[in-house]
């Protein structure tokens, strides 16, 4: 067997996953909570949120410099608190994660897995998933949901055995065999199979009104819903206050409607973008809480890479 080789920034993500672990546990937790705004407010002064202010400004074309500027430093402040809490989650019992959540229309959900089925959910990246994912595990049910592959390898492991360790089974997405038959698996069991859904620039992107701009948005929860049988239920997270600390609020919103004619794309279609629609007012009413640090609408696309995208199909 060769040698693993890493790149200089596989070097120093590594080295900064690491710290994180190792050191960022350690701290008093509103010690670590103020490192990581402080990161985040440097990140935002040395122009690091470009990404995020251009996807601000398009959910909320209502504000004007200044509050899209006091938006974003909110906005990038959130996303580093979730690398903060996820650093600090495999130190929290049971106890510590019940105090940090809160959910909302979870009822429809616990009939469901607890008469031995399961429910397929449209996620967003907003708030925290893996707290979310760790409570799911000893509130509802099993958790099944599929990973990005990290680079460096050694990063995508660690998370890898992080998730695992809160109870939550991961299928990675890349570098291995299609995931969508073990999800199928999955979906026959009881338990919430958590996808999140909201970018994908695949040939199989569905694209979708997000917001009132065309986006690009996974077919995956609606195709595995429907071929499955199985509810699809959006689901939003957002942070709030917790005394000095923080927590989360997560919304099971209702199922969507599955449509009683037309081909799978056309329902798949039609089913993601009832999850569009549901995500966006979240994310219009909680910007900040919406970590989107890539290219999701198609404005923002390479035309030549989507032409290509489109051909492929």
């Amino acid at each position: 067997m060769s040698p693993v080789r890493h790149t200089v920034g596989d070097a120093v993500a590594l080295a900064g996953h690491r710290i994180g672990w190792g050191v960022v546990r350690r701290l008093p937790e509103r010690a670590a909570y103020a490192l990581f705004d402080a990161a985040a407010d440097l990140t935002v002064a040395r122009g690091g949120a470009a990404r995020m202010r251009s996807n601000y400004a398009r959910v909320r074309p209502d504000l004007d410099d200044a509050a899209l500027d006091a938006l974003v430093k909110d906005g990038m402040r959130r996303y580093l608190r979730y690398y903060c809490e996820a650093f600090r989650l495999p130190d929290l019992g049971p106890d510590d994660i019940v105090a940090r959540v809160r959910a909302e229309g979870d009822d429809v959900i616990r009939e469901v897995i607890d008469g031995g089925g399961s429910v397929v959910a449209f996620l967003g990246h907003l708030g925290n998933w893996d707290l979310a994912g760790a409570w799911g595990t000893t509130h509802l049910g099993p958790v099944t949901t599929v990973a990005e592959r990290l680079e460096p390898e050694e990063v995508f492991e660690e998370f890898l055995a992080f998730r695992e360790g809160l109870g939550m089974t991961i299928i990675p997405l890349t570098g291995g065999v299609n995931p969508f038959p073990a999800l199928r698996e999955a979906a026959r069991r009881p338990g919430i199979i958590p996808l999140l859904a909201d970018r994908d620039l695949t040939a199989k992107g569905v694209v979708v009104d997000f917001c009132g701009e065309p986006a690009r948005m996974a077919p995956g929860p609606a195709l595995l819903a429907l071929t499955e049988g199985r509810p699809l239920h959006p689901v939003s997270i957002r942070h709030e206050r917790r005394g000095r600390g923080w927590g989360i609020v997560i919304t099971f919103h209702p199922a969507v409607d599955v449509p009683a004619a037309g081909t799978t794309r056309e329902k798949v279609t039609s089913m993601t973008q009832q999850c569009a629609d549901v995500l966006g007012a979240a994310v219009r009413e909680d910007p900040a809480d919406w970590h989107m640090l890539q290219r999701v609408f198609l404005a923002d696309l390479d035309p030549e890479r989507l032409a290509a995208t489109e051909a492929a199909r």
